[in-house]
C-alpha cells in the first residue's frame, strides 16, 4: 500500500472512530441531568421526530420536550461552538507559527463581550432574544476590523506583530466594556458575569442556523487551504518560495477566523482554552498535515466540550455552573502542562 493511501486510510479510521465518540458523547450530554433519560429514549425521541420510528412512543411528552427542545439543541450547539473554536485555533498555529494561539488572540471575544454587554444592560432586547448573538457578532467583527486596520496602519504584518496588535486591541476593547458595566444597571450585571464566563442556554433550535452556516463554508474554505498552512508553518520564506502572498493569506485566515469564533462567541459567551488544547491533542494522532489536522481537530473539539458542558451541568447540580469556568480550569492545567514541555 502506498504511503498517501495509508495515510488516507489512517484518516479515515480515526475519523470513523471520533464519529462513534462523538455519537456516544452526544447520547450522555442528552441522558444526564436534573431528569435523568435512559439512552434508549434519547435516540427514540430523535427517530420519532424525525420520522423514522421503529414503535409506538413510550415515553411522556414531559422527556421528549426535555430531549428535543432543551438537551438536543444544547448538545448540537456544544459541538458547532467545540468545533468552530478548535478548527480556528489550529489555523492560527500555522499562520502565526505559535503553539500557543488561539481563538481569543486578536481581540475577537473581546469584541463579542462589548456587543453582548451593550445589548444586556444599554440597548435592551429590541431584536428579541436575538439581541445578545447579534450585536456580540458584530462586535466580534468590528473588533477584528480594528485589528486588520491597525496593523496595517502600523504596518505590522508579520505573525508576531499581528499577536502584539490584537493583544493590545483587546486591552482597548475590555476596559471600553467594562465602562459600560459600570455604567450599567448594577441588577442586571450578572447575566453579563454569566455570559462572560460562557454558557450554552442560548440554544435553540431556531438559532442553530447561523453559526452553522458561518462555520461550514469557513471550514471548508479553511481545508481546502491546507497545503498552503502546511507551507506557512515552515516559515514566511518558504511559503513565499512556493508562490504563497504571505501578508495576504496570513489577514484571510485572521478574517475567516474572527467570523467563525465571532458566530460561537454570539451564542456561546466566552470559552477559552479549547482552541488552544484541542490541535496539541489531535497532532499526535494526525502528524502534522494539516489536510488531517483541520478536520481531525474539529471533531475532537466537539467531543471535549461536550464533556465540558457535561461536568458543567453535573458537577454543582442542580446549578448550572458557566461552562467556561470548566474549560479554564483543564486549559489551565494544560497550558502548564505545555510550558513543562517547552
Amino acid at each position: 500500500m502506498q504511503t498517501g493511501q495509508r495515510r488516507h486510510l489512517t484518516l479515515g479510521l480515526i475519523l470513523v472512530l471520533g464519529a462513534l465518540a462523538l455519537a456516544l458523547s452526544l447520547s450522555v450530554a442528552i441522558s444526564v441531568g436534573a431528569v435523568s433519560v435512559p439512552f434508549g429514549t434519547v435516540w427514540g425521541v430523535l427517530f420519532d421526530k424525525i420520522g423514522l420510528a421503529w414503535a409506538e412512543p413510550s415515553w411522556s411528552k414531559g422527556r421528549a420536550a426535555i430531549v428535543w427542545d432543551i438537551r438536543f439543541p444544547r448538545a448540537l450547539l456544544a459541538v458547532m461552538v467545540g468545533a468552530g473554536l478548535a478548527l480556528v485555533g489550529a489555523a492560527l498555529q500555522a499562520v502565526t507559527r505559535n503553539n500557543l494561539a488561539d481563538p481569543h488572540l486578536l481581540g475577537i471575544s473581546s469584541g463579542a463581550a462589548f456587543g453582548a454587554i451593550l445589548a444586556l444592560l444599554h440597548t435592551g432586547l429590541f431584536l428579541g432574544l436575538l439581541t445578545v448573538p447579534t450585536l456580540a457578532f458584530c462586535g466580534a467583527l468590528a473588533a477584528t476590523a480594528l485589528v486588520l486596520g491597525t496593523a496595517r496602519l502600523a504596518e505590522a504584518t508579520s505573525a508576531d506583530r499581528l499577536v502584539l496588535t490584537g493583544v493590545a486591541v483587546s486591552f482597548v476593547i475590555m476596559a471600553g466594556a467594562n465602562v459600560l458595566i459600570f455604567l450599567g444597571d448594577p441588577r442586571a450585571t450578572h447575566t453579563v458575569v454569566f455570559w462572560m464566563l460562557g454558557g450554552l442556554g442560548l440554544a435553540q433550535w431556531g438559532h442553530l442556523i447561523y453559526p452553522l452556516a458561518v462555520l461550514m463554508p469557513c471550514m471548508l474554505w479553511l481545508w481546502l487551504q491546507a497545503p498552503k498552512l502546511n507551507a506557512m508553518t515552515i516559515g514566511d520564506e518558504t511559503a513565499a518560495t512556493l508562490g504563497i502572498p504571505v501578508a495576504r493569506f496570513r489577514l484571510t485566515v485572521f478574517v475567516a477566523g474572527a467570523l467563525i469564533t465571532g458566530a460561537m462567541v454570539a451564542f456561546s459567551g466566552m470559552i477559552g482554552f479549547v482552541g488552544l488544547m484541542v490541535p496539541h491533542i489531535v497532532r499526535p494522532l494526525t502528524g502534522g498535515d494539516y489536510f488531517r489536522v483541520l478536520p481531525v481537530a474539529a471533531l475532537f473539539g466537539g467531543i471535549f466540550l461536550l464533556w465540558a458542558d457535561i461536568a458543567a451541568r453535573t458537577l454543582m447540580a442542580p446549578e448550572d455552573m458557566p461552562i467556561g469556568i470548566v474549560t479554564g480550569l483543564v486549559g489551565g492545567l494544560f497550558f502548564i502542562a505545555l510550558l513543562r514541555r517547552k
